[in-house]
């Protein structure tokens, strides 16, 4: 039976574990908050009480997937290091730095164990529905795990990018690219929203994302979250928050020598928000909300 150790039940992992025990995997999961763990056992999964106990019941060459913040990649891999064994596959599914993650995985091959970087692109919805899966890492490990990642994705929707890191690296400048569309729709809506003309937003929303050369998935979830919150955004914050993959892309484009001016505004303005909320911080939170399920409401 396909077999995996699933470390991180948040929305991501919580809905990517569902996707995995319907396609038929054997799923053994954890996570820091027992009662994640029991939805995720009510999904299918087995649960485990540790990082240890996730390795513990699965047989070797194991395969763990990883989905936690950067932040706590290196803690979760310091608690299950010494019971890795030579031949195992570690996969970090989540936004780390690429070059953390080339770190990483040069140190689990001195064990001989072996790292996939999954950049995972779609949200929770994504996870649960199909995401969009880059990876990077050794091409035979890949190939000898595709069914997981076939199983985890869209139709075509995954893909194998180089040596390790290069996961990581394709999906940091993906969200890069994110930052910058993102910022042209809400800039755009506040024009729109302080125009002289008495325009439905809802309306505009749905003719950009019918054949428009602006249709998008971006602009669907645009028109969805105004029909739900209204097109005053009352309840949404107009100030907006950073995930960290914004900066990185544009502190890799100066350590390349390429202007990225879009994206490096964009970015700007999400720490300019703090203080200076506005209508197209409202729209940007908005769209954060409707694809990654962030908290946005004022507070």
């Amino acid at each position: 039976m396909k077999t995996i150790g699933y470390i991180g039940l948040g929305k991501m992992g919580r809905n990517m574990v569902e996707r995995l025990t319907n396609a038929g995997w054997r799923v053994v999961a954890y996570d820091t908050m027992p009662a994640n763990v029991a939805e995720a056992a009510k999904l299918g999964a087995e649960g485990a009480v540790s990082p240890q106990a996730v390795l513990e019941q699965i047989s070797s060459p194991r395969l763990i997937w990883l989905m936690v913040p950067h932040q706590a990649i290196d803690q979760v891999l310091g608690e299950i290091a010494p019971y890795l064994q030579a031949g195992d596959t570690v996969i970090d599914g989540g936004n780390s730095n690429f070059n953390e993650t080339v770190r990483r995985g040069k140190e689990l091959a001195e064990k001989g164990v072996h790292y996939l970087d999954a950049g995972t692109s779609g949200g929770p919805g994504g996870a649960k529905e199909g995401a969009c899966v880059m990876v990077g890492g050794e091409k035979k490990i890949f190939e000898k795990y595709e069914a997981l990642f076939r199983d985890i994705a869209a139709p075509d929707a995954y893909a194998y990018m180089g040596e390790s890191g290069t996961g990581h690296f394709v999906k940091m400048v993906h969200n890069g690219i994110e930052y910058g569309m993102m910022q042209a729709i809400a800039e755009g809506f506040e024009v729109l929203k302080v125009s002289p003309f008495n325009l439905d937003l809802v309306e505009v929303a749905r003719i950009y994302n019918n054949k428009s050369v602006i249709e998008s998935r971006l602009t669907g979830w645009l028109e969805k979250g105004l029909r739900e919150e209204g097109v005053e955004l009352g309840a949404i914050s107009g100030s907006v928050s950073a995930s960290g993959e914004g900066l990185w892309t544009v502190e890799t484009a100066k350590e390349f020598g390429v202007p990225v001016p879009v994206i490096e505004k964009s970015l700007r303005f999400r720490e300019e928000s703090q203080q200076k909320p506005s209508f197209t911080g409202k729209v940007l939170s908005l769209l954060r909300n409707q694809f990654g399920g962030h908290e946005t409401k004022v507070k």
